[in-house]
């Protein structure tokens, strides 16, 4: 338990992997030069019922009848690529930042620079190595399509570095990586990982990416922007609203950043072959919104919140693993103050 005059009620850091929307553009495999924005399209459309009906309708043949007579319409967006067009292109950058030893909010000085001794003894001893070869197989996989990645013929990444005075540029062969495991070490992905790592480890490091993406999908495929949470449909009638801007089809920023920080093989539950989420995204309760779980819990004294309290305070982590998670969670940012009550 923190004594008192060690708690932080307010501390924050700010996130240090910042992409930017990913934009779509439809291509051709023979032709990427010439490319061209992709719009969505309005769909309206006559579904059938097929939710799980109540005991009364469905064991009454005349009641179901009658039930699946009910048009199911409905408005919902779509993208796709042109007729002529076999490969969706999508861009985006990432900055990367430094400083993650320096909150960008704390309230009190000895949790601070407690924090701080901790932070600099990792970044020496480590040098955020790990983190930068997960965050560089992340890209060289294409982990960052998600559906887009699925049933796809050839993918391509090619990255450039657009800080001046460090012209570099690498190109993948994203079929070539797994997105289960980042057991690589090849030239590309090690030189890539030492450019992440570098600018981590810096306190005023940046680094600037530039990520373009060509998957081979087949003439005229649907595309999958990212689907907007609408709160307040208000008088729209669409049951599916598609992310855009200025009407150019996109993918979100926190799309991309989730897909960028699913690197955590860390969790208790990794091994366990009756678990098949695989890499997870660095969160500090391990939560997984499309499998309801979490697989960091304070009862199991694994979340980000039972490590950080010690570690932060000079406790030894039992496992190097658990200070690679500790730092990733500061990496992703957040607020993370402690009650004082």
């Amino acid at each position: 338990m923190a004594k008192t005059k060690d708690i932080a009620s307010v501390l924050a850091f700010e996130k240090k992997l910042v992409p930017s929307d990913g934009y779509f553009y439809g291509t051709t495999w023979a032709n990427k030069g010439e490319s061209t924005p992709l719009a969505l399209q309005e769909k309206s459309v006559r579904g059938t019922i097929s939710n799980r009906l109540k005991a009364a309708i469905k064991n009454d043949p005349a009641k179901l009848d009658a039930e699946v007579e009910k048009p199911n319409l409905q408005t919902v967006d779509a993208c796709a690529l042109g007729t002529e067009q076999d490969t969706l292109k999508h861009y985006f950058t990432l900055k990367i930042l430094g400083g993650v030893e320096t909150p960008s909010a704390c309230n009190n000085a000895a949790f601070k620079a407690s924090y701080q001794q901790a932070a600099k003894k990792y970044i020496e001893k480590e040098g955020f190595k790990e983190l930068a070869r997960r965050y560089a197989v992340n890209i060289a996989n294409a982990r960052f399509l998600w559906r887009n990645r699925v049933g796809v013929e050839q993918i391509e990444v090619q990255v450039n570095v657009l800080n001046k005075g460090q012209d570099a540029c690498w190109t993948f062969d994203a079929t070539q990586y797994s997105t289960r495991h980042f057991d690589y070490d090849d030239a590309q992905v090690s030189q890539l990982s030492e450019k992440i790592a570098h600018a981590l480890s810096t306190v005023d490091g940046c680094l600037m990416l530039e990520i373009t993406t060509y998957a081979q999908l087949g003439k005229a495929q649907e595309v999958y922007p990212s689907e907007e949470l609408v709160l307040d449909k208000g008088k729209s009638k669409k049951s599916k609203v598609l992310y855009q801007v200025k009407g150019h089809a996109a993918m979100h920023s926190q799309k991309i950043g989730n897909a960028l920080r699913s690197i955590d093989t860390w969790y208790p539950a990794f091994e366990d072959e009756q678990i098949t989420a695989g890499p997870i995204a660095i969160e500090p309760y391990g939560a997984v919104t499309n499998l309801g779980t979490a697989f960091r819990t304070p009862k199991e004294k694994q979340d980000f919140y039972t490590h950080f309290d010690k570690w932060a305070r000079g406790e030894a982590l039992p496992r190097v693993e658990d200070e690679h998670y500790v730092m990733a969670v500061l990496v992703r940012g957040g607020v993370f103050g402690e009650s004082d009550k």
